[in-house]
């Protein structure tokens, strides 16, 4: 069994490049390039896998199937990430959440997928402008094809 620490490094070169496939209301995949990166939810200290988002497809399959899966590679190796999302943001609120944690939250998240950025100022304004939301992934099943 793969972890989702180990999951997550095939993409530490890549600034945690990832694919993240979700069920549209046809039951087609819809799938995007997002970066992610691995935190503790902020309520209960488990660990996710957590990407920002905005839009209106992949948070309005999200809202309404929450499944989702998170595809890693490194060259011929890959992992995947089964599990439920849970949204938070503006339009997807939490009782954990306020304003200030979402700030928090986008940061972290940012962070954790490898970003750096030069005016947090300027990342907040555009993360509030474009409603975006936080999507945490509480992993039910962590695979891959790497040899153990």
């Amino acid at each position: 069994m793969t972890t989702l620490y180990e999951a997550a490094s095939l993409s530490s070169e890549e600034s945690g490049l990832v694919v993240v496939s979700t069920l549209r209301a046809n039951n087609t995949i819809q799938s995007s390039l997002v970066n992610a990166g691995v935190l503790a939810h902020p309520a209960t200290g488990d660990d996710l896998l957590a990407f920002v988002a905005s839009g209106r497809v992949k948070l309005t399959n999200l809202r309404a199937r929450p499944q989702i899966t998170a595809t890693f590679r490194n060259g011929w190796q890959w992992a995947a990430v089964e599990g439920r999302a849970e949204l938070a943001g503006p339009d997807d609120p939490q009782p954990w959440l306020d304003a200030e944690a979402l700030r928090r939250l986008l940061r972290a998240i940012f962070t954790a997928a490898g970003g750096e950025h030069d005016d947090w100022d300027e990342f907040d304004r555009v993360m509030a402008d474009e409603r975006r939301a936080a999507v945490l992934i509480h992993p039910d099943r962590v695979y891959s094809n790497r040899p153990r």
